[in-house]
């Protein structure tokens, strides 16, 4: 009879946890904010319109050969510059060439030798490549880090890397297809999960170099005809940028 008491009792437990989790869950899913409609591109603006669009219920952007360009093109969010926060959405890139795009997060826009630029942290993706994803730095230090990849940069801007050997090797996504990144950025630690599995992480201690707070922007990458997509985009504050 004893042993039947704490075999039940384990039992409770066990559902508790499991209903307190799930709730749990629930609520960091409830926290999240839709910053598309998928209909229009309400809250969004770019420098140049011509190239973006709404087809099947995402945001879209194409380069054709009859209407080529030679400099990238940015979609912005006009909800305010993001701080810490969680950012939700699916992508998928579509072409016949290698291809590359992705999106700015916590960057800003400059007039440099191109206007209308940007500059700044970035999901950065590229089509037939062993990596496919990586953290960039868009006109700053380039690669942070690789899929399968942990970079930490020292207060002098050293970088040490570490592997994730879980995300290395062959990839768990394509990126013809819809999926879903899953970034988080709080304070100078950024992580990047894709399809539920993490993909890449930084953690940026270089006072010259990191960035706490910027925009948000969806990129065109210059190139060959290309068909860009992002949608189901959702997002929520972190812990103390409420």
């Amino acid at each position: 009879m004893f042993r039947i008491r704490i075999r039940m009792a384990g039992a409770l437990a066990l559902c508790i946890c499991g209903a307190a989790c799930i709730a749990g869950a629930d609520d960091a899913e409830a926290s999240f904010v839709s910053i598309f409609d998928g209909k229009s591109l309400d809250g969004w603006k770019a420098a140049d319109p011509s190239f973006w669009s709404v087809e099947d219920g995402a945001i879209t952007a194409k380069i054709t050969e009859a209407h080529p360009t030679e400099r990238n093109h940015y979609l912005v969010y006009q909800g305010g510059e993001l701080g810490d926060f969680e950012l939700k959405l699916k992508h998928r890139i579509i072409s016949e060439h290698d291809v590359n795009g992705g999106f700015q997060f916590r960057s800003e826009m400059f007039d440099g030798d191109i206007t209308d630029d940007c500059r700044g942290y970035q999901v950065d993706n590229n089509t037939n490549t062993d990596w496919l994803v990586r953290l960039y730095d868009e006109f700053g230090r380039h690669t942070l880090a690789w899929r399968g990849e942990k970079t930490v940069f020292g207060e002098d801007g050293t970088p040490t890397t570490t592997p994730i050997e879980a995300a290395k090797g062959e990839p768990w996504f394509a990126l013809g297809e819809w999926h879903e990144y899953d970034l988080v950025c709080r304070g100078p630690k950024i992580t990047l999960y894709v399809d539920g599995r993490l993909a890449a992480e930084v953690i940026d201690n270089d006072p010259k170099q990191q960035d706490f707070s910027g925009i948000l922007a969806l990129q065109l990458h210059s190139g060959p005809p290309m068909t860009v997509q992002f949608k189901d985009i959702r997002i929520r504050k972190l812990a103390g940028d409420e």
